[in-house]
C-alpha cells in the first residue's frame, strides 16, 4: 500500500515537474495549453468568454547581452514574481518561451477588459529591476485574444494571441493588441502571401530588380542596388514592404535572399567590372553564423569577384544580436566584400558602432534627403553625418534622390554618392542591361566630340 502512494507521489512529482518552467517556477506551455483546454471543456455546454494573452518582453536580449547570462535569468525570475503577485484567483501566467509569458483570465469576459489587464501588467513590469550596482528597466508587447464559440480550440486562441502580439510589436515597445475580426481576415491574407511565396521562392520566380547608385559629381553610374521583386501568378504584383516582412516573420527570408543573390550575381557578371553590385541582408541572416558561408558559396557557384560585391545591414540589423553581425561582417570583409551600413540616422546603434565594425560605406536615409531644402535641421544632420564620415574615411551614398536641387545640395556639402528615383527606378535585369549600352555609348559620344 505505501509502495503504491509513494509511486502514486512520484508519478505525480514526475508529471508537475514535465509542466514546470525550472528557471521561474512558473508553469510551461503544456501546462497553459491543459488548462485552457480545460477550460474549453467546462464550458462546452455554454461557452461563456475568457481571455489569454502572450506578453513579450521587449529588447531583454540587449539587455541579456549588457548584463550577461546570470543577471539576465535573475530579470526573468523577478519577471515571473511580478507576473504571479498581479494573478487574481483564477487567473494563470506560465512561461511559453525565453522571454514570453502566456496568461489566462478565466473571468475576462471583453475586449477591453483584457487590454486593460495587459497594461497593467506592462505597467507592473517597467519598473526598474536591480542587478547589482546597477539597475535595467524592461517594457513589454502584449497580444491577446478572447474565446467566444466552442468552435476555437486551444492553439486556434495562441494563434491569434500571437498574430496579435506580432502587430503589437511591430507598431512599437509596451503596446496592447487584442485580435480582432478584421485581425482575422489579414492573417489570413497573411498566410496566403506566405503560402505561395514559399512555392514562388522554390520555383525560382522572385526576380531581382536593379536601382542605379551615381557618383553625384559626374552622374556617371558607378553600381546597382539589387532590390527583391515578386510577381505571382494568383496575387499579381506582391509589395516588398508587404512580403519581406512576412518571409523575416515566417523564416523563408533565408532561402529568398539566396535566391534573388544568385540570380543578381548571374546578372551582374555582364555589367563592365567597375560596376558593384549592393545587396541588402535582413536582421536574421544577421544572427545565422551560415550566411556568410552561404554568400561565399554563391559567389563561387557564378563566379562573381567578391571585390564587386556590397552587402547593406541597417542598424536594427545591426542591433539585433551585434557580436553575431561582428563575426558575419569579418568573413565578409575577410574576401574582399565590402560592407555598408544603410538607413543611417533611422535605427537604435550608437556611434561607437562606427568605429567596432569599420564599414566601408554609410547610407543616408532618406528621411533627411527629401527634406534637405526645406528643412534647416536636416541639412545639419547631412553635413555632420558627411563631416564624421570623411573624418572615418567612410564613403556615403544619399538615398531617396528625387528631384535636381538635392542632388546639386549634396554635391555642395561634399557628398559622392546618390541613389534615388531622379537617377533611375529599380529595373529588371535585362532592362538594366540596356540602361548600361545606352549610357556607354552615352559616354563614348561625349569622348569623340
Amino acid at each position: 500500500m505505501h509502495d503504491l502512494m509513494a509511486n502514486g507521489l512520484a508519478g505525480r512529482e514526475q508529471s508537475d515537474l514535465a509542466l514546470t518552467d525550472p528557471l521561474t517556477g512558473l508553469g510551461n506551455q503544456r501546462r497553459f495549453f491543459d488548462k485552457v483546454d480545460r477550460l474549453i471543456k467546462e464550458r462546452a455546454e455554454d461557452p461563456a468568454p475568457f481571455a489569454v494573452g502572450l506578453l513579450d518582453l521587449d529588447g531583454f536580449k540587449p539587455i541579456n547581452d549588457l548584463f550577461g547570462r546570470k543577471a539576465g535569468d535573475y530579470i526573468l525570475q523577478q519577471v515571473a514574481l511580478r507576473l504571479s503577485a498581479a494573478m487574481d484567483g483564477n487567473a494563470t501566467v506560465t512561461r511559453v518561451g525565453a522571454d514570453e509569458f502566456a496568461f489566462l483570465y478565466p473571468m475576462v469576459f471583453s475586449e477591453d477588459a483584457v487590454a486593460a489587464k495587459a497594461r497593467m501588467l506592462i505597467e507592473i513590469l517597467s519598473a526598474p529591476y536591480d542587478v547589482g550596482e546597477r539597475t535595467a528597466r524592461l517594457s513589454a508587447s502584449v497580444g491577446c485574444s478572447l474565446f467566444f464559440s466552442g468552435e476555437e480550440t486551444t492553439e486556434v486562441l495562441f494563434n491569434k494571441a500571437e498574430t496579435a502580439l506580432y502587430q503589437a510589436k511591430r507598431s512599437g515597445r509596451g503596446r496592447v493588441v487584442v485580435f480582432t475580426r478584421e485581425m482575422e481576415q489579414a492573417a489570413k491574407h497573411v498566410t496566403r502571401i506566405e503560402q505561395q511565396l514559399r512555392r514562388a521562392v522554390a520555383a525560382g520566380e522572385v526576380e531581382p530588380h536593379f536601382q542605379p547608385i551615381v557618383d553625384l559629381k559626374t552622374r556617371r553610374t558607378i553600381g546597382f542596388e539589387a532590390l527583391a521583386r515578386w510577381t505571382d501568378r494568383d496575387l499579381g504584383f506582391v509589395s516588398p514592404a508587404t512580403f519581406i516582412p512576412i518571409a523575416e516573420e515566417r523564416g523563408i527570408i533565408g532561402p529568398l535572399a539566396q535566391l534573388v543573390l544568385r540570380k543578381a550575381t548571374e546578372a551582374a557578371r555582364n555589367w563592365p567590372d567597375d560596376m558593384f553590385l549592393s545587396f541588402n541582408l535582413s536582421p536574421s541572416q544577421l544572427v545565422d553564423q551560415n550566411t556568410g558561408l552561404q554568400i561565399l558559396s554563391i559567389l563561387s557557384k557564378t563566379g562573381f569577384d567578391p571585390r564587386r560585391l556590397e552587402i547593406e545591414i541597417t542598424e536594427t540589423g545591426l542591433m539585433t544580436d551585434p557580436a553575431s553581425a561582428e563575426k558575419i561582417v569579418e568573413d565578409l570583409k575577410r574576401v574582399g566584400i565590402r560592407v555598408s551600413l544603410d538607413d543611417f540616422g533611422t535605427g537604435q546603434s550608437s556611434l561607437g558602432r562606427l568605429r567596432e565594425f569599420a564599414f566601408d560605406k554609410l547610407k543616408i536615409d532618406r528621411a533627411f534627403v527629401s527634406s534637405i531644402l526645406e528643412d534647416k535641421p536636416s541639412e545639419h544632420i547631412i553635413r555632420a553625418i558627411l563631416a564624421m564620415c570623411e573624418g572615418l574615411g567612410m564613403d556615403v551614398v544619399a538615398e531617396g534622390i528625387e528631384q535636381e536641387g538635392q542632388a546639386s545640395r549634396l554635391v555642395q556639402f561634399g557628398c559622392g554618392g546618390g541613389q534615388g528615383y531622379f537617377f533611375g527606378k529599380p529595373a529588371n535585369a535585362e532592362a538594366t542591361l540596356g540602361y548600361l549600352r545606352d549610357s556607354l555609348r552615352g559616354a563614348l559620344r561625349v569622348r569623340s566630340a
